[in-house]
């Protein structure tokens, strides 16, 4: 396999965090709904550019699982950026991430896979606001992030169906539905400063490391690495938000908080050992 595809997952893995952080720098600007707009709606031009989906049309069968996908991506976004205004990368990430664990292990029969999601509640008690008076964590955000990581569950299952038939294209038309649903949202706070040349800067910025960056570099590891060692490499991405929101955010985490990120990413490495697709990071 050699170590490019390794690193250039890893390279994705870095690109979605740093996105993360640069989004949160734009918050006191544009808040979490502006700032989810604009990132959605570059990104899509971006996809839109590089993919040129207008080339594979999709089907009328196809349309409910496109537009499924593009709504769970919408509020996947929205959720995370509104959790993130609240609570350290690190744990937002980690708590997002149980929702494809819990994907990976639905409808396993097998004792060890009960295993991990019971490592990964553990982890999600530690990282809980109630574990403990020194963690400090907004309830709310803990609460945003764990619903941004039910929709990363069902984004995997639609991005399944809709991708059968679209394959790669699959993010362009999703990334656009999205952009298009987040308008209501986002747009007034973001309106103001569409004429910014920082403000559109920075949100262009996290629409290149968010979205096109991480999206091109998997598309390049996926047809050179193993499905299981891409699974394993991905339950870094916690450990990864909170190394990035410490040295980007400044953001410090005590232990029992430390513990329930590691416990977190664990449970989902066990989980990826014996899963039989990987998890995609999401778009």
């Amino acid at each position: 396999m050699g170590t490019m595809p390794v690193l250039g997952l890893l390279g994705a893995m870095l690109s979605v965090q740093v996105g993360a952080a640069f989004a949160k720098g734009l918050f006191p600007v544009l808040g979490p709904e502006g700032t989810t707009m604009l990132r959605l709606a570059i990104g899509a031009l971006m996809l839109a550019a590089a993919l040129r989906p207008w080339k594979v049309l999709p089907s009328r069968k196809n349309l409910p699982w496109l537009a499924a996908y593009g709504i769970t991506v919408c509020a996947m976004n929205m959720l995370f950026y509104a959790a993130l205004q609240r609570i350290p990368l690190g744990i937002c990430v980690a708590l997002e991430f149980t929702g494809p664990l819990f994907v990976a292990t639905l409808g396993s029969r097998r004792l060890l896979d009960l295993v991990w999601v019971a490592l990964a509640v553990v982890g999600i008690g530690l990282l809980s606001p109630f574990a403990g008076i020194s963690s400090g964590l907004d309830p709310l955000g803990v609460v945003l992030a764990l619903a941004a990581g039910a929709c990363w569950g069902l984004y995997i299952i639609f991005a399944q169906k809709a991708g059968a038939e679209l394959g790669v294209r699959t993010s362009a038309y999703g990334m656009a539905i999205a952009a298009v649903l987040a308008l209501p949202f986002g747009f007034s706070a973001a309106q103001a400063h569409l004429t910014d040349p920082h403000v559109m800067a920075g949100a262009a910025v996290v629409g290149l490391f968010s979205s096109a960056l991480p999206f091109y570099l998997e598309m390049l590891v996926l047809a050179r690495m193993p499905a299981k060692v891409y699974g394993m490499l991905v339950c870094l991405e916690p450990a990864g938000g909170a190394l990035t929101g410490f040295l980007f955010l400044h953001e410090k985490l005590n232990l029992l908080q430390c513990l329930g990120i590691a416990a977190v990413i664990a449970a989902a490495f066990g989980a990826a050992v014996a899963a039989r697709r990987p998890v995609p990071l999401p778009a």
